[in-house]
């Protein structure tokens, strides 16, 4: 669909007023969470002016003029960053066929609600890897026509024909005769130059980030969730193109050998990873490649797996396989010094539930400093951001409080009940005016 209908049909769910950032606010946190030193600090104020944080004062401070929150017996930790998510869908058992039935107003519709939802949950930032639909979204949230996180947006996937971003698997052969096979500009190649064209059209297209699928996946309409789908040489394509306008590179990967090449090639980040072994996580370790396990879908489609009809006959295997392994890697991966960022694939699972893949990488094992740091200063240097993941002068004010202490029970990351993004106050349910300043 061309971009200025697609904005349109955003546009049209804008009547709410949004919220306004008030000249200058205080933040009384019983505790704040240093992401940089990764340990928590006692009771400080955080103060708040033209979206920025100007200072961290200890104690609970009176700031004469300012609008003072309190957050008495709460945690504030820097705005949280979800790695991979999918904002334009959400799985279900009609998803297959809505791909069919649908067009891209109807994902664009949805879409906002779950920006939304993403928002409240602590998220202030994204990074969306893969869909029509996330340039756009990004577009109207950055405008204030509705609410959201910030967006990192890739835009159309790319992969080869038969792999998991071609989106053309599942067709019969009238509907594929009539659409044709599809190319570098659909996001499918089958060479170097096909592979450099991709991204150009990435570019062209408004995406701010390169997302390949270097192996076969889960829940592609395709037999083999694993086999490797690019050659070193056309992903070292990809990456190099991508530098060129200033992209970093995600490899959704489940094969060892494709993962292999994808970091051969020279990705920014591992995504999922299911069959990561010692020789690739020696060698990411050598050229500094993040890792972004995604336990939360993993464990989502292997539930899924188990009952009768959520996924087509094709797809089932796969979710039972793959889906309950990626836990045990995100281990073993941590054990053996591989750098880790957090990330869910939500729209595989439930946008919203984003703040569970904390609950289970503690549960593999990752620390709680190291899971809320994968979220915020680590995130954003993936991101190649410095602005954003830590509570400093100078840095942007994106805060996130919770009742309690999620070093000391980490399920407290699902309770979050205040949301600052750039100053602004989107969710505070700590008070009877709840998200208004």
């Amino acid at each position: 669909m061309h971009r200025s209908a697609l904005a349109a049909a955003i546009a049209v769910l804008c009547f709410a007023p949004l919220h306004v950032a008030a000249a200058e606010v205080a933040l009384q946190c019983e505790r704040v969470f240093d992401s940089r030193k990764a340990q928590m600090l006692g009771a400080h104020t955080v103060i708040v002016r033209d979206g920025k944080v100007t200072e961290l004062r200890a104690g609970r401070v009176e700031i004469a003029g300012a609008n003072t929150i309190d957050l008495a017996g709460h945690t504030c930790t820097p705005g949280w960053t979800d790695l991979h998510v999918h904002l334009g869908d959400q799985s279900s058992p009609r998803a297959y066929e809505e791909e069919f039935r649908l067009d891209q107003v109807d994902f664009a519709f949805r879409s906002v609600g779950y920006a939304r939802k993403t928002l409240m949950a602590g998220f202030t930032s994204v990074r969306d890897l893969g869909g029509e639909v996330a340039p756009h979204l990004r577009d109207a949230i950055n405008q204030g026509l509705i609410e959201g996180p910030r967006i990192w947006a890739a835009g159309k996937a790319i992969g080869t024909t038969g792999g998991h971003a071609d989106p053309t698997n599942g067709y019969n052969a009238t509907l594929a005769h009539l659409v044709g096979p599809p190319g570098p500009t659909e996001g499918v190649v089958n060479s170097v130059d096909d592979a450099r064209q991709a991204v150009r059209q990435r570019y062209k297209e408004g995406s701010d980030v390169i997302k390949i699928t270097a192996t076969g996946g889960v829940l592609s309409y395709a037999k083999s969730g694993d086999a490797p789908q690019f050659t070193v040489d056309e992903v070292r394509a990809v990456v190099e193109t991508a530098r060129d306008y200033g992209y970093r590179v995600a490899a959704h990967s489940h094969g060892a050998e494709g993962m292999k090449r994808a970091v051969l090639g020279g990705v920014t980040s591992i995504e999922h990873g299911t069959y990561m072994n010692d020789e690739i996580m020696a060698l990411m370790k050598q050229k500094g490649t993040w890792y972004v396990p995604t336990i939360t879908a993993g464990r989502f489609v292997a539930d899924k797996a188990k009952i009768d009809g959520y996924f087509p006959d094709v797809i089932r295997p796969k979710a039972a396989r793959i889906g309950a392994l990626i836990q045990d890697t995100a281990t073993r991966a941590y054990k053996s010094g591989v750098k880790i960022a957090f990330g869910t694939d939500s729209g595989v699972s439930p946008h919203g539930d984003n703040a569970r893949e904390f609950v289970l990488m503690v549960e593999a094992g990752i620390p709680a400093t190291y899971a809320l740091q994968s979220a915020t200063l680590l995130a954003a240097e993936v991101l190649g951001v410095d602005d954003q993941g830590v509570i400093e002068s100078g840095k942007r004010a994106d805060i996130v409080a919770m009742p309690g202490d999620p070093l000391k029970d980490i399920g407290a990351v699902m309770r979050v009940d205040f949301v600052m993004k750039d100053g602004v106050i989107y969710r505070n349910t700590t008070t009877e005016r709840a998200g208004t300043l």
